[in-house]
């Protein structure tokens, strides 16, 4: 039986849970949003109406893509491309430290190094893997968007290009693999690399040089520094042209070639960076268990919350660029105002939608704070703590408090930001209470993750990581932007996003926000009890 064979055979029995949430999410979100872009843009008035919004206020092109025209099909690829590209680079990230880093930092790669299978063939595997893996995530969303209406060529392309910029993506977290000693390091790098991608390709566009009916753009030179910017510079469904491709796949070649170089000299264990040395004696604050909790999370909160600043910043510094957009494109103004806020004014539908992408950032650190649970469960650190005199409720509960805690501070970090911010606005008096209530608006959601996240662990241990991203991605793309690719309002409505009781009017409804904050209340409370007789769940 082939070594390499029986390896690649483990990654996929390991990951077939992980995978299939990935690829057919990304796959049904992909068919779901071309159905609702057609139903709702299907008029050309329409989408002429929106991709000369995008292109005169410049900051929508930060969170949507390149226009490249009004047919149907580059429209649709305007609007999805970008997100699609993000879900499949965390994928990717996820997929290759998992079974690199993770398995380093836990002693198995030692194990298995000792075997026939040597230092070199698992991390052979854990490319092919990740390469197939990708492989099958483009097939899943060309199919997708064939399924849904569009030209088969243009299909292909798109799906060529998520496929090239995933591949990417595994070549950058095998090489971040290489680099940190931690899984957490390796993790962070990798998410902080593909967010990086993603706005840097946002600021290219954003950068870029419109044509003089604003229906299409040609990105500025950031662009060409992101996987993702060159996945979107194919032109699908108007160029489609494969040679940008070439680039992805020539930076995964070379990084491949030098995570090897590495790999051949390395110690089994250490890491490129080296690791921070700790200290000689403890502090006080690691004397109990919810210490612990925290000191464990800390690092993870700062990364959030000055991402969180810098949202909010841009936030209300950039509102005033509202009048602009209204003195330059008066007609597409309803268009905002209605796919943002329903009866808001134009700058409460611009701050609620940057704060929705706050609120987004507050929930995946809430997320993380409860992966981060599993983590020591799965490493076996946990069972060391619960051999004290520590109950596994108040264990549980400990990160639970922990968890509400760095959501607060993430949107306090925001509020900040925003009232920095807020001098560049026409009416900064008027803009501080707007950033306070859409900042406080995002309290309930984050805390309805935090208590689902937990609820996962405490039931389906095993299932806490690849569950746990998932909702929150999806309930993100369908509750903050399903709105603008037009989804259905019961699909919309099932995301707690949606519900989340941001200024938009004269009132602001708190009748979601209080039944969300009892959702997430109840569901933390039912994992602190279910934590009470359930048996550990050591290992991945």
């Amino acid at each position: 039986m082939s070594t390499l064979g029986t390896l690649l055979r483990q990654r996929l029995r390991r990951d077939r849970l992980q995978l299939a949430l990935w690829i057919i999410g990304i796959g049904v979100l992909a068919y779901g949003s071309i159905a609702a872009v057609l139903d709702t843009y299907g008029d050309e008035a329409e989408r002429t109406q929106i991709l000369q919004l995008a292109t005169a206020s410049r900051t929508i092109l930060v969170f949507r893509g390149t226009p490249n025209g009004t047919d149907l099909g580059a429209f649709s690829f305007f609007e999805l491309f970008a997100w699609l590209a993000l879900m499949g680079g965390l994928m990717s990230t996820f997929l290759v430290t998992r079974h690199t880093r993770a398995e380093e930092e836990q002693g198995r790669a030692e194990l298995i190094a000792a075997t026939p299978a040597g230092r070199v063939k698992p991390t052979v595997a854990t490319l092919i893997h990740g390469v197939v893996a990708n492989l099958v995530l483009g097939v899943v969303v060309a199919l997708a968007l064939i399924g849904a209406g569009l030209e088969a060529e243009g299909s292909w392309v798109t799906g060529a290009a998520m496929a090239a910029t995933g591949i990417a993506f595994v070549a950058i977290g095998l090489f971040a693999a290489q680099l940190f000693r931690t899984s957490r390091g390796a993790n962070g790098a990798g998410v902080a690399v593909v967010v990086g991608a993603y706005l840097l390709r946002g600021i290219g566009d954003a950068a870029g040089t419109p044509s003089d009916d604003l229906l299409h753009v040609t990105p500025a030179w950031p662009s060409w520094l992101s996987p993702i910017g060159w996945g979107q510079a194919t032109g699908a469904f108007v160029e489609n042209e494969l040679w940008p491709l070439l680039l992805a796949l020539g930076v995964s070649v070379v990084l491949v070639a030098i995570v090897f170089a590495l790999q051949s000299v390395r110690d089994q264990g250490a890491s490129l960076l080296p690791g921070r040395k700790g200290r000689a004696s403890a502090s006080w604050a690691l004397s109990s268990s919810f210490g612990l909790a925290w000191r464990l999370n800390v690092s993870t909160l700062i990364a959030w919350a000055v991402g969180a600043a810098v949202a909010g910043l841009t936030a209300s510094s950039l509102s005033g660029l509202i009048d602009e957009v209204s003195g330059d494109v008066p007609q597409v103004v309803d268009t905002l105002q209605a796919a943002l806020g329903g009866g808001a004014t134009l700058e409460q539908a611009f701050i609620a939608m940057f704060f929705s992408i706050i609120g987004i950032l507050a929930a995946c650190c809430a997320v993380q704070v409860a992966i981060r649970a599993r983590q020591e469960e799965a490493h076996g650190t946990a069972e060391q703590v619960l051999a004290t005199p520590v109950p596994r409720m108040r264990w549980l509960l400990e990160y639970w408090l922990v968890g509400v805690i760095v959501i607060v501070v993430v949107l306090a970090a925001a509020w900040l930001g925003g009232l920095a911010g807020s001098g560049a606005s026409n009416t900064p008096s008027d803009l501080v209470p707007l950033i306070s209530q859409a900042a406080l608006a995002q309290l309930p959601v984050s805390l309805v993750f935090l208590g689902l996240t937990l609820l996962v662990f405490a039931l389906l241990p095993r299932w806490t990581i690849g569950l746990g991203w998932s909702i929150v991605g999806v309930a993100a793309i369908v509750g903050v932007f399903g709105p603008l690719l037009g989804a259905p309002d019961w699909m919309v409505d099932l995301s707690p996003f949606t519900h989340s009781p941001v200024p938009t009017g004269d009132d602001i409804d708190w009748s979601g926000g209080f039944w969300m904050i009892a959702i997430g209340l109840v569901a933390a409370a039912l994992a602190v009890v279910s934590m009470r007789r359930r048996e550990l769940a050591s290992g991945a």
